[in-house]
């Protein structure tokens, strides 16, 4: 079972370290997380094609091309400040809020 403990969220920089996006060094922004299954939505990885039909929904038939979820530990953090991969620790400020920080220059990601 899950924690539901990921470090990862939605608007955050990321780079892909595993998989079949791995090749180009793919980055790409998070738009979307399931932490139920650990897994994150990034733009522009993981894309797959789809056949659709044409229906009051969809106007416009035809093969469609959407990203496709992957797991949390293919993607690693991309620090705004420094702007290189990192891992990421977790700190409690004095009146309790979480705050993540990068493990290479020290400095706050979530400010």
């Amino acid at each position: 079972m899950p924690q539901n403990k990921m470090k990862i969220r939605t608007g955050d920089q990321v780079l892909v370290i595993a998989g079949k996006d791995r090749v180009g060094k793919k980055r790409g922004k998070v738009i979307g997380v399931e932490p139920d299954k650990e897994r994150v939505l990034v733009d522009g990885v993981n894309l797959i094609k789809r056949a659709v039909r044409q229906s009051q929904k969809v106007r416009q038939g035809g093969i469609i091309t959407s990203p496709a979820p992957i797991h949390v530990s293919n993607v690693m953090l991309v620090c705004p400040s420094c702007d290189n991969p990192t891992r990421i620790a977790v700190e409690r400020k004095a009146d309790g809020t979480r705050v993540r920080r990068c493990k290479r220059c020290n400095k706050s990601i979530d400010e």
